[in-house]
């Protein structure tokens, strides 16, 4: 009877994950509505010139990956006219757990549940709830010079990106949390760096 219960109980959560995951991918390519997209700024090392530059951080300054995504939403003939709508959330002190690089599959799906469990627990939002949550991690690139991989998680509609705290890199930064997005949406193509600037080309790859 208890293996019986067991079995029954654990087919109901694959069923419910199953059916979350399914309404998930089916959201975020019927384009019905516009998806609300929530930035958390993550100062990544006790730079206080990391400090300064979150702390200066607008919606402003991601407006450009949603005029990007309008501007693509029009060459493909979506039926909604702006896709994207772009939140800045309050700044998060703690930082998401590390993926497992070269770990294996049960590692990687492990590592999976253990983000969006984070992920529930830390990114809390006063504005609209964000259809897609992105965890942006800020690097002072006077301490480092190479970043991790980002990467975007398209069951969960997370993603983790590693930017580096410079006014002259903004452009670069949003590059990559457009093209995570993407890869959240289903979208296999990547963004050129010129497409966050007027008159670049678009996409590459």
């Amino acid at each position: 009877m208890f293996r019986s219960l067991r079995i029954a109980i654990l087919l109901a959560v694959l069923l419910i994950v199953g059916g979350s995951a399914w309404l998930t991918k089916l959201r975020t390519t019927s384009w019905q509505r516009p998806l609300r997209v929530a930035v958390f700024p993550i100062d990544a090392d006790d730079s206080q010139a990391t400090q300064r530059y979150t702390r200066a951080l607008t919606a402003d300054t991601f407006q450009p990956i949603a005029d990007f995504m309008n501007e693509e939403a029009g060459r493909y003939r979506l039926p909604l006219a702006t896709p994207i709508e772009m939140y800045l959330a309050p700044g998060l002190t703690r930082v998401p757990p590390p993926p497992p690089l070269g770990g294996s599959a049960p590692q990687v799906m492990l590592w999976s549940l253990q983000m969006r469990y984070w992920a529930w627990v830390n990114a809390e939002f006063g504005g609209p709830k964000p259809h897609v949550r992105m965890f942006v991690l800020y690097h002072d690139p006077k301490r480092v010079s190479r970043l991790s991989h980002s990467l975007g998680l398209q069951k969960g509609l997370i993603g983790v990106v590693n930017a580096f705290a410079s006014e002259e890199q903004t452009p670069e930064n949003n590059v990559v949390i457009a093209h995570e997005l993407l890869l959240e949406f289903g979208c296999r193509r990547r963004v050129w760096p010129g497409s966050m600037r007027r008159g670049g080309p678009r996409f590459f790859g």
